[in-house]
């Protein structure tokens, strides 16, 4: 089986499934935003994608945030020698670093992902944020999660703890094309997240405009008038969403 035919098969059933969910997704974000709230996205890793689909790109919403690993040195004065290697990721201290140096209201909701679902700094993330109150969805692979242990000493793992749970709908282990001597190759997660974060999006906007609410929604700094459409609204959240590279 080609990669392509993995990844349209994978695409369709990510795209068309879930619709409950999704919904409940969506409404828990159109009421955050509804309320003067901002999406706070979090992922490490690869997972890092998904934030990014989220958080500051066209055609999508302005009150969006992307939450880093590197906001403890951009915004916490950490040396950069902090990032390098996986354990970062797997520190569950870092999460309570990265909410306190992050522009959280509590009317804000937040979107975290994680292929796996199983490391400390995304497990501790969701516990602090549900512990502040704030909505959770999650994004995730099902397959994966369910066959490995948490890494967080709760035992717990992200889909357990989110309001609501999405199956991106890649295999364990990611790569999706085996190799003769072990191992695959072609990795899914990526790109179905990325679906997801986009079909959301969707389905905010239009809860936002059936609530009679004109969507803030970014155009590309490369069309005419874009970069000022999207000054103008980005100064409605200002010192509550960050763009940086």
């Amino acid at each position: 089986m080609s990669y392509l035919s993995v990844i349209e098969e994978r695409i369709d059933r990510v795209g068309r499934g879930q619709s409950d969910l999704k919904g409940r997704a969506a409404a828990l974000l159109t009421t955050s935003i509804i309320n003067g709230g901002v999406i706070q996205a979090f992922g490490c890793g690869h997972s890092e994608a998904l934030a990014m689909e989220i958080a500051g790109r066209a055609g999508g919403l302005v009150p969006t945030n992307r939450i880093a690993l590197r906001d403890i040195v951009l915004y916490g004065g950490d040396p950069l020698d902090v990032l390098a290697g996986p354990a970062v990721e797997r520190d569950t201290g870092i999460a309570h670093r990265l909410y306190a140096l992050a522009p959280v209201k509590p009317d804000d909701a937040f979107v975290i992902a994680s292929n796996s679902g199983i490391n400390g700094a995304v497990v501790e993330m969701a516990l602090l944020v549900k512990e502040r109150g704030h909505p959770l969805i999650a994004i995730t692979s099902a397959a994966h999660s369910s066959g490995v242990d948490s890494r967080h000493p709760s035992g717990r793992k992200l889909g357990e703890i989110a309001d609501v749970t999405l199956d991106n709908g890649a295999p364990y282990g990611d790569a999706a094309l085996p190799l003769p001597g072990g191992g695959a190759v072609g990795a899914v997660s990526s790109i179905t997240a990325a679906l997801l974060a986009q079909q959301i999006v969707i389905e905010v906007v239009d809860r936002l405009l059936a609530a009679g609410v004109t969507p803030p929604v970014y155009l590309s700094d490369n069309v005419p008038g874009g970069k000022e459409h999207n000054a103008e609204l980005e100064a409605r959240y200002a010192g509550r969403i960050r763009r940086t590279a």
